[in-house]
């Protein structure tokens, strides 16, 4: 059975109000507007985003691949969210052998995942290698205190800060920083110092 962890969002069990649930939907719908093709969801989780995209995105998405650790999350997300585009495997985000068993991708969301990860290098790596020339990746993170500081969550290695986080996507053609409170995602032009932006997304073009 698939465990409620507290940080997992498995949407059938939370209300519609809850925050959580309604920031993680609305990074899913806003990676929409950026992917096509090949899609892979990089810890996919119980498998809602990776429906998402496939059915928002049907006339533009070839295939939508989830990636995930956890047995329980990928056959929670077989059952409850079967999609002719999306299939489910487990892995390892960290395992340098997934760029050969996966090939490349068109397009790689990775949401909330980075700040659970100690091979951090390994990770983004393997997204870089799996990601085709002219590919697009988002990703985003928490912010908090910075890299090696531990943070409130026992499921976090850290939560590096807005420097630390912009720092990572250097050897990508572009690269677009957003910020997001709840549902609301605003662009890094139009940061407001005077507001506190707990989440970051970075759109990456390589």
């Amino acid at each position: 059975m698939l465990e409620d962890t507290g940080e997992r969002v498995i949407p059938e069990r939370m209300k519609i109000t809850n925050g959580l649930l309604l920031e993680h939907l609305a990074r899913y719908h806003f990676a929409s507007d950026y992917v096509s093709g090949r899609v892979l969801d990089f810890a996919s989780g119980s498998g809602y985003g990776s429906h998402i995209i496939a059915k928002m995105c049907k006339k533009k998405v070839t295939e939508v691949i989830g990636i995930d650790i956890d047995k329980a999350a990928l056959d929670y997300a077989k059952k409850t969210y079967y999609h002719p585009l999306t299939t489910y495997h487990e892995g390892d985000v960290t395992d340098p052998q997934l760029p050969d068993e996966l090939g490349q991708f068109d397009s790689i969301m990775s949401f909330e995942t980075i700040e659970h990860v100690k091979q951090e290098k390994q990770f983004l790596s393997n997204i870089y290698n799996m990601l085709k020339p002219n590919g697009t990746l988002i990703l985003s993170t928490p912010f908090g205190e910075g890299r090696g500081v531990p943070c409130g969550s026992p499921f976090h290695v850290h939560q590096l800060t807005v420097p630390e986080f912009k720092a990572l996507f250097g050897e990508y053609a572009s690269t677009e920083f957003y910020f997001q409170k709840g549902v609301l995602i605003e662009p890094d032009s139009s940061f407001n110092t005077n507001k506190h932006y707990p989440l970051g997304i970075v759109v990456c073009k390589k």
